[in-house]
């Protein structure tokens, strides 16, 4: 006869394994479309190692699309790297 402890172990396993498969499931499933995924003012923030004031010129001056809700400021991640593109140099050989 199982005890309880070996009974309550296994179950907590077999439910973890669950939680795993299900976390695989929705990880394929989540689209990777970059139009999808959004940046908050903090990620592009950090991500270009900008301050707070030039986050705020690019949007005044329309370098970047955002949008706003309340006090919370977002990206999309392809307007990033519309602005990415648009500001590509390419080096040039001699």
């Amino acid at each position: 006869m199982k005890s309880f402890k070996d009974t309550t172990i296994n179950e907590w396993k077999k439910l973890l394994e669950r939680f795993e498969t299900l976390l695989n499931t929705l990880e394929k499933r989540i689209p990777q479309d970059p139009e999808l995924i959004l940046l908050d003012n903090a990620d592009l923030l950090q991500l270009f190692k900008i301050s707070h004031k030039t986050a705020q010129n690019w949007r005044d001056n329309k370098v970047i699309a955002y949008s706003q809700i309340n006090n919370k400021i977002y990206y999309r991640l392809s307007d990033v790297n519309k602005l990415l593109d648009n500001n590509y140099k390419p080096t040039t050989t001699k």
